[in-house]
C-alpha cells in the first residue's frame, strides 16, 4: 500500500509552538512520510482540517472530505466535530459525530491519523510520541521494520552464544489487493489493523510482531524451535482464517500465508535468515495460500 499515500498535510495561517503550559496539540502519526511527527498547536479557538486548500490543516487524501471536520475549544475542553464527511471521522476507532477529545486521544481522518496531546506534560508527551514512532507502525500498533530488525540481530547474536533455538515467521495477506480493489483502502486499512490486533493477543513478552511492509508481517520467537514454530504458525493462520473481519456493515473472509525459518544454535546473517523464511512465504502463495511451509 505504500505506493499509494499521496499525503501532504500544509498550514494556511502560521502556528505558533505550543509551550509546556497546558496547552494541546494535534501530532500527525500516520502514514508515513515527511510530515509524519509534525505537530499542529490548537493555539485557536477552531481549527479546520479538510483536503481544501483553504483549511487549517490541509489533508491532502482522497479519502478527506474538502471540510472533513473541526477541532474546537468548549470550556475547558478541546472537541472534535465531523462535518458531514463521506469516510467519517473516528476517536480511538469509534465513528463519532461530536466527541470531547482526551489527552493521548487518536484522531482518525480518512486514512490520516493524529494524536492529541494537551496538559503540562505537552512537551514530554511529544517527544514520547516521537521515540515511540522510531520503533512502532503506527497505523497497526505492531513494531517497524527498523526495530525488528535490530531485534532480530541481537536475538541472532543470543542464540548463537548461548546454542538455543530462534524462529522466524514472515506471513502477508493472501489477495491483499484484491480486497482493497473490492472494499477500498480505508478496509485494506481496518484488515492490517485488526489482523494485528488479533496477533499482539497472542504475542508473549519476550516474543515480537513487527510490520515489515504493506501487507507483510514478521514474529521473532526466542527459544522456540522447528516444531514449536510450527504449531504457533498453525494457530494464527486459524486465528485469522476462522473469524471473518467486519467492517462499516461488510463481512468477507482473510488468510495468511506464512513461511518459517528456524536457527538451531548457529550464527546466520539477520537478512539471510529473513530470505529462506520469505522464501518458504512465497512457496506457500505459490502452493495455494492459507498455508505455512518451512
Amino acid at each position: 500500500m505504500s505506493g499509494d499515500w499521496k499525503t501532504r498535510i500544509t498550514k494556511v495561517q502560521v502556528l505558533k509552538e505550543p509551550s509546556s503550559k497546558g496547552e494541546a496539540c494535534l501530532v500527525l502519526i500516520y502514514p508515513p512520510g515527511p510530515d509524519m511527527g509534525r505537530r499542529f498547536p490548537l493555539d485557536r479557538s477552531e481549527i479546520v482540517l479538510g483536503r481544501g486548500a483553504d483549511m487549517d490543516i490541509q489533508v491532502d487524501r482522497d479519502s478527506v472530505s474538502r471540510r472533513h471536520a473541526r477541532v474546537f475549544r468548549s470550556g475547558e475542553h478541546w472537541m472534535v466535530e465531523d462535518l458531514d464527511s463521506t469516510n467519517g471521522s473516528y476517536v480511538n476507532d469509534q465513528v463519532v459525530k461530536k466527541a470531547t477529545l482526551k489527552d493521548s486521544d487518536f484522531l482518525k481522518i480518512g486514512a490520516a491519523i493524529f494524536k492529541f496531546l494537551t496538559g503540562s506534560g505537552i512537551e514530554s508527551g511529544y517527544f514520547e510520541e516521537i521515540y515511540r514512532m522510531t520503533i512502532i507502525d503506527a497505523l497497526t500498533g505492531a513494531h517497524n521494520k527498523r526495530y525488528f530488525l535490530e531485534f532480530l540481530e541481537r536475538e541472532i547474536a543470543r542464540c548463537a552464544r548461548y546454542r538455543r533455538p530462534l524462529s522466524l515467521l514472515m506471513f502477508d495477506v493472501d489477495h491483499f489487493k484484491k480486497i482493497n480493489d473490492a472494499h477500498g483502502h480505508l478496509t485494506g486499512d481496518y484488515v492490517l489493523k485488526e489482523l494485528a490486533r488479533r496477533l499482539l493477543g497472542r504475542i508473549r513478552r519476550e516474543e515480537l510482531l513487527a510490520r515489515y511492509g504493506g501487507e507483510e508481517f514478521a514474529a521473532v520467537l526466542p527459544e522456540t524451535d522447528a516444531a514449536g514454530a510450527r504449531t504457533f504458525a498453525e494457530q494464527v493462520r486459524m486465528l485469522i482464517g476462522d473469524q471473518p473481519f467486519e467492517y462499516e456493515g461488510d463481512s468477507f473472509p482473510v488468510t495468511i500465508s506464512i513461511g518459517l525459518a528456524t536457527l538451531e544454535g548457529q550464527d546466520m546473517d539477520a537478512l539471510a535468515f529473513i530470505k529462506i523464511a520469505d522464501d518458504n512465504l512465497y512457496r506457500a502463495k505459490r502452493e495455494g495460500r492459507n498455508r505455512v511451509i518451512g
